[in-house]
């Protein structure tokens, strides 16, 4: 009985993390593994999906008596480990570093433009 107690507690743990690491702010796992869709690896968001899809079975006390508890355990773990290994203020120094990087191509860009169009107009 405690390891079906430990599926609603992992479930509620994943969504916490979810909020947490990712910001999704739906109430429920599988609302919050769909929107997150893009941000997880393959394998992780199909563990997460594996533990989703049994979310309402864990709620029902008879249902949850047919999970495969360590499959999900295991799923539980592999999503809350990678979820864990998120820092949230690396990922958002890359994208400021991503865009940074972009305009200075842009800006070299442009300036050899304006240099081919100087020394095509006989000016350089």
């Amino acid at each position: 009985m405690s390891e079906n107690n430990e599926i609603q507690t992992q479930i509620a743990d994943t969504v916490q993390l979810l909020r947490k690491k990712l910001g999704m702010r739906d109430k429920t796992l599988t609302a919050s593994v769909r929107k997150a869709k893009r941000q997880l690896p393959r394998r992780i968001y199909k563990q997460a999906m594996v533990l989703a899809n049994s979310e309402q079975m864990a709620a029902h006390p008879k249902l949850r008596l047919v999970l495969d508890t360590p499959k999900l355990v295991r799923a539980s773990e592999e999503v809350q480990a990678h979820l864990g290994g998120i820092n949230r203020a690396d990922r958002r120094m890359g994208r400021f570093l991503g865009m940074l990087g972009g305009l200075a191509f842009n800006l070299l860009a442009l300036l050899a433009l304006l240099v081919v169009v100087l020394w095509w107009q006989g000016l350089i």
